[in-house]
Order: structure tokens, then sequence, then C-alpha cells
């Protein structure tokens, strides 16, 4: 449904179907179709399997599958979103079965079908340039399901588990309205959870479920658009600063754990020389996370330092309003990070990635590269456009 209402909203099919098709995984054809719910059309995607039966996956064969993942977007993050939703079942799962996420056999949420949704709402979003997510309060439904351990209560355990701190709504619809999947999805990507921010609606997808609705159309809808306001939605938010003192580690420590941070979703990560208690020189490691990444990251934390514990506080942040740009160079076409307040271009800067990877294909100088990227934004009928605005 997710999947249906990025396509409904403006995702080229094409370039899903392309990041798709980098997968290292066989025996699914995607099916995308307009159906009809409640009198609403919508986008239905099926991930039809060829044979019934998918392996069972434990968290490092997923996590395999994402690293071998060629999505190009995957440089801007694409790849650390999909372990996240992925991480964020299987610590659920482990909760509700009595062991570790690294054990758990992933059943359902392990087969093809579920990597092809996970990995293409993550970089669908990323396609359309979304920056920030925010999600209503979820329907939890009622009633039982059938699944690989039998017959669940629905909401089925792991979905309570992932919706613990998170706001769920009544709903008087039967039956499972929120899956696991769709709840690690939500929880994982969301900032927040509430009414829709002021906004200017741009695009409006639809996406359509499996069966019709009984008293609301079965539908997942997604309103794409600009935030308004003087300190709106697109340039002010909340996150989390994480901070843990470390006095027995290793340079090479630090910048592994700097990267596991990086990996498990930390918005930034920064080490600060301090003076620890009896004069021992160490530092203070602080990352910045969403309110979905926290546990995720404060995991990474505990897992690759030795610290007995994390300060965590809630930080608003006032930051420019961005979008990508792809300019055209002798190069290669490169993408710029555009920086707006009040509607007005601040700063444009060209993305690293894409400048390393034509200096190494081109055997040119990233500086040269970059140089090039910055001369062609300059001369851009957008750079023009956007500054006059």
């Amino acid at each position: 449904m997710f999947l249906g209402a990025l396509l409904d909203a403006g995702l080229a099919e094409a370039d899903l179907r392309a990041a798709l098709a980098s997968l290292p995984i066989e025996g699914y054809e995607l099916l995308v179709r307009k159906e009809k719910r409640g009198g609403l059309e919508a986008t239905r995607v099926e991930v039809k399997l060829a044979e019934a039966e998918q392996p069972h996956r434990h968290l490092h064969h997923i996590e395999e599958i994402i690293d071998q993942c060629g999505v190009r977007s995957a440089e801007c993050g694409v790849k650390n979103k999909v372990k996240a939703v992925f991480r964020r079942l299987a610590e659920a799962e482990a909760r509700v079965h009595g062991t570790t996420a690294e054990k758990v056999h992933f059943h359902e949420v392990g087969a093809v079908d579920a990597i092809v949704d996970i990995v293409g709402v993550c970089a669908g979003l990323e396609m359309l340039g979304v920056e920030r997510v925010v999600a209503s309060p979820l329907p939890m439904g009622s009633g039982s399901v059938d699944a690989a351990h039998g017959r669940l209560p629905v909401p089925v355990p792991a979905v309570v588990e992932l919706m613990k701190g998170v706001p769920s709504r009544p709903c008087d619809e039967e039956g499972e309205l929120t899956t696991p999947t769709g709840a690690a999805l939500a929880v994982t990507l969301a900032d927040a959870f509430g009414p829709m921010p002021p906004m200017v609606i741009e695009k409006v997808g639809y996406g359509a479920g499996s069966r019709e609705g009984k008293h609301v159309p079965n539908v997942l809808r997604v309103l794409v658009g600009r935030a308004v306001g003087q300190t709106d939605a697109a340039e002010a938010d909340t996150v989390w600063l994480l901070e843990a003192n470390v006095d027995d580690a290793s340079g090479e420590t630090l910048g592994a754990a700097t990267q596991a941070l990086f990996e498990a979703g930390a918005l930034d990560v920064w080490l600060v020389p301090a003076t620890m208690k009896k004069g021992r020189p160490g530092v203070v490691l602080a990352c910045l996370a969403t309110e979905g990444l926290v546990a995720a990251v404060e995991d990474a934390i505990f897992r690759e330092t030795t610290t007995f514990g994390i300060r965590r506080s809630a930080v608003e942040r006032t930051k420019l309003a961005r979008e990508h740009v792809t300019v055209q160079t002798a190069f290669g076409p490169v993408r710029v990070k555009v920086g707006r307040r009040g509607g007005k271009v601040v700063t444009a800067a060209p993305e690293y990635e894409d400048c390393r990877r034509l200096a190494e294909e081109r055997g040119a100088a990233f500086r040269e590269v970059y140089a090039a990227a910055v001369e062609a934004w300059r001369g851009s009928a957008e750079f023009g456009v956007r500054s006059a605005e």
C-alpha cells in the first residue's frame, strides 16, 4: 500500500523497477495496476512470488542482501534506512519470542515480498525528494490473523512491540490494519506522529490494499508538499541528542563506532575531547537521531563502545529547507544540494559521493569535478530562478 501510494503520488514506475532490479534476489514479479477501494481510485502494487515457499532468513542474511544492492540512491542513506527498518522488526520479534535480534527467523517479513516492499519504500521516498515524514496515528484493527506461529490476536504481538511509545487510534474496521512491516516502516521513517503539518500540498497518492474495506476505503494516502510558515516543518524539527563518555577506547575503535552509528541511522556523529574523572583523557561521543531510530542508535553505541550509560535529550533544530537539483558537467551529472531560507537560496553544494565517483570513473581530480559542478549550478536557469525568489 505504501509503494502504491508513492507511485500514485508521482514516483516513476521505471525508476522504482530499476532500483529493485539492483537487489540480488529472484523469484518475484512486480505487478502495478489501478483499482478502486470504496469508490476511490488507487494504485495497487502486488509482489507475486514464483514459489509459495521462501527461505527463512536471519537479520544478517537481510543485511547482506541490502549491502549487495546496487541502488545508486543508497549513497544518500537508503541502505541505512532499510537496515534500520529490518533491525526494528528483528528487535520486536526477539522481544516477543524471548531471543535476540540476530537469532530471529523473519518468516513472512523476511520473504522476498517484504524485502521488495521495504527497499522500494525507502528508495521511493528518496527519489521523490522527501526530507521529513509526519504520520497520523496508526489504526490497529481487531480480530485474529493466521501467521507462521499459528492464529494470533490483532494487533499481533510484533506490532504491539513496535508501537510502544507511538500513538494509535481506534477504528471500526475489522481485521489486521497495521502489519509488522507497515508498523516498522512507519515508526522508523516517521519524524513525528500527529496531525498534518502546515503545508502546500503538491501531490496526492492512494495505495490500495488487497481487500475492500467494510466501513472505510482500504487505502493508504500520501500527501507530498512544501511546508509553510516562518519556521515551518521543513526548516525546523526536533531530534534526540545522544551522548556517551568514553575514556578507554583507541582511535580505531572510535572510528569504527562512528561508522556504526551512521549505519544505524544517526543524522550526524562527532567526537569531542574531554578530561574524565581522575584526570584521564577521553572523548564525548555525540550524535543526533530521529525519534524512530533512537533505539537502534543506542544499541550501536552500547555494542561498539564500553560506555555504561547514554545521556538523551530532545533538541530543536533550525535548518535550511533542502532539495537536490541535478546539473550536467563535462564529467557527467552531479546532484547539488540546495539550501533555502524563506524561499531564497542561501547555499548550494555538490554531493560528495557524486563528485568522488565521477572523479574515479573519469580519472580526474575530485576538486576538478567539484568545481565543474559549482560552475554548472551557478550558470543554470535553476540558480537564476531560485535566487530571484
